[in-house]
């Protein structure tokens, strides 16, 4: 009898009997709107591989480089940033959301969307990009002493 009782303990069968997880269909009551998004763009002139600039603020002027990255689709960043421009608001990447929607063109673009088809084949890399293993990781060894100086310490503090 003991047995049967640590079964039932040690498995939780009783609560699969006084289950309170049921699913209830309901019907969805809310109406769908769309939640059309915009995203800023930068457009490259692949043809400029440099170029540079300044930025006026209040009282300082905020320099900047931008450089194209050959044989990939990377560009290089540099700002000074010893001039704080608050003046000037930040591009952020967050979407912005499209709050008036227009009913004709709703039913519009629903009618014009076409079914997306994947890519045919995948691009992950360029044959001229330098991928070379970065860092030291593979190559770290653990020192012998760190290993051996818990496993002693261990066995004298008994």
């Amino acid at each position: 009898m003991t047995e049967l009782v640590l079964f039932l303990v040690e498995f939780n069968l009783c609560s699969w009997w006084h289950s309170d997880m049921t699913a209830k269909a309901q019907k969805l009551k809310q109406t769908l709107e769309p939640c059309d998004t915009e995203y800023p763009a930068f457009v490259s002139e692949r043809t400029i591989k440099e170029t540079s600039g300044n930025i006026a603020c209040e009282d300082c002027s905020k320099s900047f480089v931008i450089q194209q990255i050959p044989s990939s689709n990377l560009f290089m960043v540099v700002v000074d940033s010893s001039c704080l421009c608050e003046s000037v608001a930040p591009i952020t990447m967050a979407p912005i959301e499209i709050s008036q929607h227009n009913e004709s063109l709703k039913c519009e673009r629903l009618k014009a969307q076409k079914i997306r088809r994947r890519p045919e084949s995948c691009h992950g890399f360029h044959p001229e990009e330098n991928a070379r293993e970065c860092g030291g990781a593979p190559n770290l060894q653990a020192k012998m002493v760190l290993i051996l100086f818990p496993l002693l310490l261990m066995l004298f503090s008994r």
